[in-house]
Parts: structure tokens; sequence; C-alpha cells
């Protein structure tokens, strides 16, 4: 009699063949039933292939299990058993050692049974000849896993033009980065390096492989900075990603002349060359804009393999060269600089000498008008403003403040107070720094005409500010006179679309915390 519990369950029953005999069992129970037909029946059931099965019953209603949970990873008794961490790095230099028997066994996920087949020579249908002439890498692959990864591999191997081929060859990707393509797709893990990312994102595209493509783009956008923003000005152009091209224009704008004067504005090509140079809001002086010109020029030379004569930097200029507002230099900028550099001609030099002086100016073929530049946004984290007749007094000690911000920013300087007891001038180092690193410093003097105004005091170049990590700032006053102080601070101020936050900080030992104190604004571009 089945209880009802039993009948209500849902049940799934399958057979499950044994790999045991019943040879043995058949042999006992002939000889119990019929002794003499002994011979016969185990003659009968040496012909048959011993079977035995049993009945196993499955509850439905169970939640499904995948592999990993049923069969959890376990180290193998054996220590020098191979793991799936000393294949990545044994195949990473194609020096594939044969598995062991039943290694499929080791490992208790697709995931981790197809990456052991990443550069892996065994059961490899497929190679690859990558890199240019000299420098190639033949690289296996298997059809399968690269078709379900990129739809060009797809195409390549299974389409209505599939070709057989047992190599291909593909000089135009390196091969460091097309093996971290593979890796992307037969381990599921991005490994990207800087040096090699460009690549492995040139790699990304040309295989439509658009996760690693988007995992390349955050990592550049990340590492981002003066000395690699016109590089990747130009890449993200080639690459039609406008998000990076955007994130470019910001680091180029707030800190043009870092970048102009790096190495690599003079690797740029010819149309990011015009881009910069007809850029409206670059927050440079011209003069760093016609140096840095000429040097992407003689640069453009040795490319072309001509050679490093006036005549030629300014062949390779070309119309570029009327994109620099030279009339907008300082005269003295002109006069010691681009008046003297040879790639004017005579009679241009002299118009924009008549530009400066003359009442009636001479047409230009040189754009005459000055770049609007950045509009320096001010965050002033006080509402109100004291001073008494003992404070605030400055005898070489340390008036700091830590603050963070949800979106990059580039911090130009700081906004200070002046003196309370009428005019004088201050003397004022102020400092950034990030977890005891020193980002950007500078020693300048300013005057103060005794009102609570702040006056700017900036930094050589802008600093640039990642998102929510903390940095201090930092200033030691020297002056003889008093001075006002702020109170009543705010621990967060929104300023346009940027959020700061303030914190007090352990380098400050003249007073200055969020609630009043010293260095009241924070003077950025965003």
């Amino acid at each position: 009699m089945v209880d009802d519990k039993e009948k209500n369950m849902k049940c799934l029953t399958f057979f499950l063949m044994l790999p045991e005999t019943v040879k043995n069992r058949s042999k006992k129970s002939s000889k119990k039933t019929n002794p003499s037909s002994s011979s016969s029946s185990s003659s009968s059931s040496s012909k048959l292939p011993p079977v035995c099965y049993e009945i196993i019953t499955l509850k439905t209603k169970k939640k499904k299990k995948m592999a990993a949970d049923i069969f959890p990873r376990k180290k193998p008794a054996n220590s020098s058993s191979t793991t799936i961490q000393q294949y990545h790095q044994q195949n990473l230099s194609n020096n594939n050692l044969i598995p062991a028997p039943n290694w499929q066994g080791l490992y208790p996920t697709i995931r981790e049974r197809n990456a052991v087949m990443f550069n892996n020579d065994l059961m490899a249908d497929v190679h690859f000849v990558v890199g240019p002439p000299g420098g190639t890498q033949r690289l296996p692959g298997h059809k399968y896993v690269l078709a379900v990864g990129s739809s060009v591999f797809h195409a390549m191997f299974y389409g209505e033009l599939a070709e057989d081929k047992d190599e291909i060859r593909i000089p135009d990707v390196d091969p460091a980065a097309f093996l971290a393509m593979l890796k992307y797709i037969y381990c599921d893990e991005i490994d990207l390096a800087a040096d090699t990312v460009l690549a492995t994102l040139y790699a990304a595209k040309k295989y439509i492989v658009p996760h690693l493509a988007r995992a390349c783009v955050n990592f550049l956008e990340t590492s981002l900075s003066a000395k690699n923003a016109c590089v990747l000005l130009s890449q993200s152009c080639l690459f039609e990603e406008p998000d990076l091209t955007q994130r470019c224009w910001e680091v180029i704008d707030a800190q043009a002349e870092l970048a102009l004067k790096s190495e690599g504005f003079c690797d740029i090509d010819f149309q990011t060359l015009e881009s910069i140079l007809r850029r409206e809001t670059l927050n440079a002086k011209e003069i760093v804009v016609f140096e840095a010109a000429l040097n992407w020029a003689e640069v453009e030379c040795q490319r072309q393999d001509l050679a490093l004569s006036i005549e030629n930097k300014r062949k390779v200029l070309g119309k570029a060269l009327y994109l620099i507002r030279i009339p907008t230099m300082a005269l003295d900028d002109f006069a010691n600089g681009a008046a003297q550099s040879g790639v004017l001609t005579l009679n241009e030099t002299n118009d924009i000498f008549l530009w400066y002086t003359a009442a009636k100016k001479p047409e230009l073929q040189f754009v005459s008008k000055a770049r609007k530049g950045l509009v320096p946004q001010r965050c002033h984290r006080f509402q109100s403003c004291a001073y008494r007749s003992n404070q605030w007094r400055y005898r070489g000690r340390c008036d700091s403040i830590q603050f963070a911000v949800d979106k990059r920013v580039f911090i130009a300087g700081f906004g200070l107070y002046g003196s309370s007891c009428g005019s004088a001038e201050y003397s004022a180092k102020i400092e950034l720094k990030r977890q005891g690193v020193v980002l950007g410093q500078n020693l300048s003097k300013y005057f103060s005409d005794g009102s609570s105004n702040t006056f700017p005091v900036w930094f050589e170049y802008p600093v640039q500010i990642e998102p929510d990590t903390f940095y201090t700032a930092s200033v030691i006053l020297d002056g003889n006179e008093l001075s006002y102080f702020g109170q009543e601070g705010m621990t967060e101020v929104q300023c346009g679309k940027v959020t700061v936050q303030f914190q007090c900080s352990s380098d400050s030992t003249n007073g200055t915390g969020v609630q009043g104190g010293q260095i009241p604004e924070l003077i950025f571009y965003a």
C-alpha cells in the first residue's frame, strides 16, 4: 500500500545502468531452481551482456543546481597536480604540456575546462600566425570556441564564404593583444596592460568582441592623463569611441599646456593636430601652442624622411600653421619667440608687428581672435567669515582640509582670505596631496586689499582629481597682519554638476577644519 504522501509527490523516474554484472547472481538462482541446467544457463548468460538496473526517484520541486554547486572545487591531494592557474601561465607562452589523464575531471565547470584549451595545441583545428613580418607568433585555436565568442570568427569558419584553412595570417594585430582577446574568449577573463590596451582594443573591434572593447575603453578612461590624452584622442576617433573622445578633450582643455608639452603630442596624426589647434576652449598660452606645433613638425619630418629644415617644418604643417593664433600672443612672446623662429615669412612677421602697433591693422591669414579657454568654477565652503583681534595668525603652521568630488575635476588653485587690518601682502605655499603623495604645489605671493573677499592663488598647472577619493589641500601662509577666517563650514557643497565633500585633515596644525578656518575656496575646471 502506497500512502497519500507518496501518491501526491511528483516524481521523475529513470533507469541507470550500473557497471556490475549479474553473472554470479544468475548462477546462484539457477542452482536453486534447476541444478542440472547450470552449464546451459552459464553459457547463455556469458553470451548476453550483463545488465542491472536501479530505479532512482528525483523530486522535481528541488531547485536546479549547477555543476560547481554539486561538485565543489577541491584541491587535489597531490600538490603537484596541474591547476587551471598553471595552465594559464603555461599557455601564455604557448609552452603546453600534455594534460594529465582524465584532466577533465579536475574541473567541475565548463568554464574551467574550456580555459585549459586557451593557447593549447591539444585538439586545435586552426592556427594563427599573428604579428608583422619578423615579429610573428604562431597561436593555436579551436574553431567552435572562437565562433561562439566572435561573430567574425563564426563567419570565418562556419559562414557561407568560410574557407577551410589550417593556418590564418593576421599581420595587423599585435600577438600580445591577440592573446589577450583569446584569453577573454576562452577563459572569460580580462587581462589588460597599459602598453597593449590600445592594440587589444583594435583586436576587439576588428573581431567584434564588444564587451572586451568596452573594458579596454574603461581602462583607458581610468588611466587618462595629460601625458597620453593627445594620443588617446587620436585613437578614440579612429575607433569611433565618442565617450572616450569627450574624456580626452576634457583633459586636453583643462591641462592644455601639459598635454601640448608631452611626448605623446608629437605622435598624433595631422587630422588630430588640426582639431587641437582649432580648439576654442584650449586653456593654454598661444606661445605654448606655437612651440608644440613646431615640435610636432620636427618629428613629422623624421617620419617622412625629410631634412630638419625650416622649410620642411612649414611644409608638413601646411595650413595648420594658420590655426595658431599668433596675433593673440603677448608682444614679448611674439618678438622673442615666433618672430625669430624662421617659420614665418618676412611679410607675415611685419604684418603681425603692425597688428600689435598700428591703428589701421592689416589683414592676416592667422586667426586673430583669442581663445575663450575655460571658465574656472569656485567651490566656497563657508557660509560666513569674520575676524577677531587675536586671530588668524600665521607662524609657519599648516592650514589643511580634505575633500572629495563625485566627478573628475581639475584643481587650478585655492581662494584664500586676506588681511583684516587693511591692505597687506602674503606669501603662500599651496599643496595638493593624495595619500601622502604630492600632486601639485606652488609658492607665490598675493596682495589683499583689506576686504573679506577671497584672493586666488594658482598652481603652475591644474591638477587632475579623480572621483570618490579624498585629497588633502594645504597652505602655509606668511604675513605680518591678521586675516579673516571662515565660519559655519559645510561638509557637502553642490557646485554646478559637481558635489564636493569636506572632512578634517590630520595635517592641519593651525586650527583649520570643516567648521572654520582657512582655504575657503577650491578653484577648479570641470
